[in-house]
């Protein structure tokens, strides 16, 4: 089972990395170009080192994967002032997210742990 208090910390270290860290440019640039989805994953990576740099390396490449897709979704939703499906699809990036952090969190960190986030 997931700690109360590693479910916190992995939340608000994604906050600050992916919202905090990603510049007006990096937001605005990240769909039309993959040196600048680089550069916000790069930056995203940098406060799950405190973790280890397996886990911020393994969701380095999810985030990357992730916001390569819904990235370039939204910019055309925005485009298109679909405002409501432009935020559930950053809902759904924020929720997919969030899946790859618990998951690879007990996979790499906690292996030894049984593979379920609560427990009923």
């Amino acid at each position: 089972m997931i700690d109360l208090g590693i479910v916190l910390l992995l939340v608000w270290l994604h906050f600050i990395a992916d919202f905090v860290f990603q510049s007006d440019y990096m937001a605005q640039n990240k769909s039309k170009s993959n040196q600048v989805l680089l550069l916000h994953v790069l930056v995203y990576s940098l406060p799950f080192y405190i973790i280890g740099w397996e886990f911020a390396l393994l969701n380095g490449a999810m985030h990357f994967v992730v916001d390569y897709i819904t990235s370039r979704i939204t910019s055309r939703l925005w485009a298109k002032k679909e405002v409501h499906w432009f935020f559930v699809v950053v809902g759904l990036d924020q929720a997919i997210h969030m899946t790859c952090l618990f998951v690879s969190y007990l996979c790499l960190v906690e292996p030894a742990t049984p593979f379920r986030l609560i427990s009923v």
